[in-house]
Parts: C-alpha cells; structure tokens; sequence
C-alpha cells in the first residue's frame, strides 16, 4: 500500500482505508484476549463481524478499537508497517 503525506496527515483513499482496517482486524483476531475485547466493547457478535466486513462502520469500528487504547495502536502500526496516525486516518475517512 503506498501512502502519500501531505503535511502531517497521511492521505489515504476510501480503499485504502478499508484495506487497512482489514488488515488490522485481521492482527486483532490474531489474539485471542484482544478479539474478546473487540467484540466486548463494540458489541458485535462473530457473525455480525463475518457478515458486515464491507461495512465501512464496522471497519471503522474495528480502528476506533484501536485508536481508543494506545497500547494496540502502537503494536498494530507496528505490526502493519504504517504510522499510529495513518489507522487513527483510515478511522476518519471510513466513519464519514
């Protein structure tokens, strides 16, 4: 994915916001805990998680997650190679 910075907000297309909130769905179910915790605090059911993954609410909902407890958002953007910043952007552009 190739993310152009214009100033100090990474721009991103829709795109590749939803391919990036996939992507960081994809590191939090990779943890047991952290998925709970995902379904626990946006009230989503597996099912409801399967079903709606094109939802742009869900995806942002999924980088909501994140950017509410710092401590995953800095292993999630570590783990998928982007800035703390550019998930908190892909959240705000799929939550429009």
């Amino acid at each position: 994915m190739t993310i152009t910075q214009t100033g100090k907000s990474p721009a991103l297309t829709r795109s590749e916001a939803e391919t990036l909130a996939l992507a960081a769905l994809g590191w939090v179910l990779g943890d047991d805990q952290r998925a709970e915790r995902l379904l626990a605090l946006t009230g989503l059911t597996p099912d409801q998680l399967r079903e709606q993954l094109n939802d742009p609410a869900v995806l942002a909902a999924v980088l909501d997650f994140l950017a509410r407890h710092e401590p995953d958002l800095m292993k999630a953007s570590e783990a998928l190679q982007v800035q703390p910043q550019v998930l908190v952007s892909a959240q705000e552009i799929l939550s429009r």
